[in-house]
């Protein structure tokens, strides 16, 4: 089986859900990240890099290799695909913080780039326009250093709370950012677990292992095609 790589991430479906998201284990920090860079180096296999917050970081679960990137990684080892994926998620982070740490994470060569941020943005009802600014400067900058590299989008939404016109706006901003840098699109990446009791952790914000697997599932369904 390929090098497999504990795996650190973002938030949640409900706007509450990035708050919570903002309270990082020991393990959920740089210093994954940069055991997985190591590893990824080392590795003849092309490299995944998974960019979110505490969704990819697997907060609140006892194990992180229960996340979804690990998950997702096992669904590459089992098809005999020769990609690593490398974690790039840190609990609580905002689109802001991400253009801030991107060029750290860039360091290491990128074939797939998987772009997981903005959720922590509308907690905090950031303005919609900002945080497409945020996240066109993350994809450009990808695009500039690894041009060959191909680039997946993971939507989110937020409840309407927020109110009917920031929520579509919010929802609307990721299809319209993979549609103009031509990025595959996992439409929601909480599909099938936003929202559902049994699959969520007490917080009623992060995924269970149980959870996880099927966002590891939305996602693979959605970028295998492009491996």
């Amino acid at each position: 089986m390929l090098n497999k790589l504990r795996i650190v991430g973002i938030l949640a479906l409900t706007i509450t859900v990035a708050g919570c998201g903002s309270k990082s284990k020991p393990n959920d920090t740089a210093a994954q990240t940069d055991s997985a860079k190591t590893a990824a180096t080392t590795s003849s296999t092309k490299t995944i890099l998974v960019f979110g917050d505490s969704l990819t970081a697997g907060y609140g679960l006892d194990d992180q290799s229960e996340a979804y990137p690990s998950v997702l990684q096992t669904k590459i080892d089992s098809a005999k695909l020769p990609y690593t994926i490398v974690n790039g998620g840190l609990s609580g982070e905002t689109s802001a913080g991400g253009k801030s740490r991107i060029d750290w994470l860039l360091k290491q060569h990128v074939d797939v780039f998987v772009l997981e941020l903005g959720a922590n943005d509308g907690l905090r009802g950031i303005p919609v326009e900002e945080t497409e600014q945020n996240l066109q400067t993350i994809i450009d900058r990808v695009k500039a250093k690894y041009p060959k590299a191909k680039l997946v989008m993971l939507g989110m939404q937020v409840p309407p709370n927020m109110g009917v016109t920031y929520s579509t706006d919010f929802k609307n901003l990721f299809p319209k950012l993979a549609t103009k840098n031509n990025m595959t699109l996992v439409p929601f990446l909480l599909q099938g677990v936003g929202g559902v009791r049994a699959l969520n952790q007490k917080d009623g914000i992060h995924p269970t292992a149980a959870g996880a697997k099927i966002l590891a599932a939305n996602v693979w369904q959605v970028i295998k095609g492009i491996l």
